[in-house]
């Protein structure tokens, strides 16, 4: 991990539990109400933004700020802030901005702190289902709900026989494309929810989730959640996830190696 001094692992676990607090405080408070949307890409598809994504990293950065002031900050809507810092915060002011447009409740932020350029700590708060995700080390993760606060593991035991897939392609795979993994779509037994279908996997209810095109702040904060809870990611060229893109992640290696070559022909 680059030698990171694992004793501040608690500091940074801490800040993040209390933000997503203020988070969920801030939604109710300030944003809870009418907002307005554009389109970032202006007729060339559907990418939505709103007010709110941008007050809600206003808010994360302005937090940042006032504790790490040195640090780096990449965020979705506001772009890099660099500094000579080690540690980088990834910031997605709202993951499922789609859902929180039509009211959905699954949206979330996401935030990961990075060190030299790996995720280290993410946390993944859902404000509508006042719960959030957030792990306190390489090995331990937890899930907060209503208050109450709960140690997550992956499903070991799952079974290509049973598995339980959450799947979407975002509109980025061809259908040309997918009839070339039938047994990948015969399989798609459950709705996906961004963030929450992965944080549903890394506390046992999903076995794998498969996801297109995924930014790195779509996937950086939810890293080190998935593998404290014991789970295994990277690309569908078995490549390493930190760069985004299309996304497999597995509660187990054997079940993880299997799908790797379902996805052969389109990775």
């Amino acid at each position: 991990m680059n030698n990171f001094d694992t004793k501040k692992y608690l500091l940074f676990a801490n800040f993040l539990n209390q933000l997503a607090k203020d988070l969920t405080i801030f939604y109710y408070s300030k944003l809870n109400r009418a907002f307005k949307i554009s389109n970032k890409l202006k007729g060339k598809g559907y990418d939505p933004v709103t007010t709110a994504d941008k007050a809600f990293e206003r808010f994360i950065r302005s937090k940042i700020k006032k504790k790490f002031p040195n640090h780096q900050v990449i965020g979705e809507e506001f772009g890099y802030k660099k500094s000579k810092s080690d540690f980088t915060w990834v910031i997605d002011p709202i993951d499922g901005t789609r859902s929180f447009v039509i009211g959905n409740p699954t949206w979330s932020n996401l935030i990961s702190l990075n060190y030299r350029g790996s995720p280290i700590l993410g946390l993944a708060n859902f404000p509508v289902l006042k719960k959030y995700y957030l792990n306190y080390s390489d090995k331990v993760a937890y899930v907060v709900e209503n208050g109450k606060k709960q140690k997550i593991k992956v499903n070991k035991k799952a079974t290509f026989k049973n598995v339980k897939v959450s799947a979407a392609f975002h509109g980025s795979l061809s259908l040309s494309k997918q009839k070339k993994i039938p047994q990948i779509l015969k399989l798609m037994q459950f709705p996906c929810s961004d963030a929450l279908s992965y944080s549903h996997l890394a506390e046992g209810r999903l076995d794998i989730v498969i996801q297109c095109s995924n930014k790195i702040w779509d996937i950086h904060p939810l890293i080190p959640i998935i593998k404290a809870a014991g789970g295994c990611l990277n690309t569908w060229d078995n490549k390493d996830a930190i760069k985004g893109g299309n996304i497999l992640v597995s509660s187990n290696k054997i079940i993880h190696n299997k799908f790797l070559k379902l996805l052969k022909p389109v990775s």
